[in-house]
């Protein structure tokens, strides 16, 4: 383990802020980091967000990880993880994750590049993912010990200083030669707002708003790799938007942990192959042929053929963080806190204090734009 790291802060911080105070001093951070929002001065991480992060080098037994390559192949194959269906009422007619796209399509992603028409750059970002564990399912023989690893479990207690860590979720993701993630931050959850029930791109301005803090779950990430990948490298911005982001090379058997609700993230493009991209469509499927070989299919036809060594090959784990029993068992009785109502009209309300929104509020497409524009600040292309 190469040990948590965090942001750099001001000498006069580190000196004059007992670990004792610890927790007050957070407390009267954030506020006044939301009252400098309301105020127009720029805070380039948001003060409510976790922002350290912990480096596994290497993280596995290189057996365990050898392992997981082969997992990824017996698997067979992996659907396309296309843009959900579209939001009705608040937001209705536009994607779940609409403030990530729009962003993408209006500036190029992390590194500004607006080389291809609308169908190319969408296709860019249609990769393959399948779920292997959730819940006490497994549907990867095979991904118990990493779904249960006391290293991952470890890193998310640091993360966010809490020491009871329940796993939820492992699932794989696979980019393909000229594929990208767009920069983005993941969909947290709150208590009585989750991206089953609701929009997704609205919890996540809930949480980018600072003003539903005592209501979230905190959930820890990690991402995996097992190969050395030809770009593809993981981009993040644990300092914030205006810093430069950390350009993360993909290794075999290394990984990250840390709070990708907060932290701005996204993958750069792997390395395009000697022929063009596919326009890459939903019904589409990736399929091992074993041996190290892959190919795309539209039902039997064959799209695209690939080399393991071409592609990009990661594992995701998540899990909720909880301060003690007691909160566990709220979120296992399935405690209900906010509900839609209360968080946009808590949002309006902090809109026309920030002069955005007058009395009336306006037709829900509108609104939900407005919302995005005003808490949802991405960083900006670097090139």
């Amino acid at each position: 383990m190469q040990g948590v790291r965090k942001p750099p802060l001001p000498e006069w911080v580190l000196s004059s802020v007992s670990p004792r105070n610890q927790a007050v001093f957070n407390g009267g951070y954030r506020l006044l980091g939301n009252v400098l929002a309301r105020c127009g001065v720029a805070v380039s991480m948001q003060p409510h967000f976790f922002s350290q992060y912990v480096e596994l080098n290497p993280f596995l037994d290189a057996r365990e990880a050898e392992g997981l390559v082969k997992l990824c192949e017996n698997f067979g194959s992996y659907g396309m993880y296309s843009e959900e269906g579209l939001n009705e009422g608040i937001g209705e007619g536009l994607p779940q994750r609409f403030d990530a796209a729009f962003n993408f399509l209006r500036t190029g992603g992390r590194l500004g590049r607006r080389d291809a028409d609308l169908t190319t750059l969408v296709a860019r970002t249609n990769y393959f993912r399948e779920t292997y564990a959730y819940g006490d399912r497994v549907f990867a023989p095979g991904i118990e010990s990493l779904y249960r690893n006391p290293r991952l479990v470890e890193a998310a207690k640091q993360i966010f200083d809490r020491p009871i860590v329940e796993p939820a979720i492992v699932y794989a993701n696979i980019l393909l030669p000229g594929q990208e993630l767009a920069v983005h931050t993941d969909v947290p959850e709150f208590r009585g707002l989750n991206r089953k029930l609701h929009p997704e791109w609205l919890i996540v301005v809930a949480h980018h708003s600072g003003l539903f803090d005592q209501h979230r779950m905190p959930i820890a990430t990690s991402v995996s790799w097992y190969q050395d990948t030809n770009g593809g490298e993981f981009a993040f911005y644990p300092e914030g938007i205006d810093r430069p982001a950390t350009a993360y090379r993909v290794h075999f058997n290394t990984a990250l942990v840390m709070d990708t609700d907060s932290v701005f993230h996204g993958v750069d493009r792997v390395k395009e192959a000697d022929r063009p991209m596919p326009t890459f469509l939903p019904r589409m499927r990736l399929h091992s042929e074993g041996g190290g070989r892959w190919t795309v299919r539209d039902g039997e036809d064959v799209i695209g053929s690939y080399d393991w060594d071409d592609m990009r090959f990661s594992i995701s784990w998540k899990a909720y963080c909880f301060l003690d029993e007691t909160e566990r068992d709220a979120w296992k009785n399935g405690a209900r806190e906010l509900s839609i109502d209360t968080v946009l009209d808590v949002l309006c309300d902090d809109l026309r204090a920030r002069g955005r929104l007058g009395d009336a509020r306006p037709p829900n497409r509108e609104l939900a734009e407005i919302l995005v524009d005003e808490y949802v600040k991405f960083p900006r292309p670097s090139a």
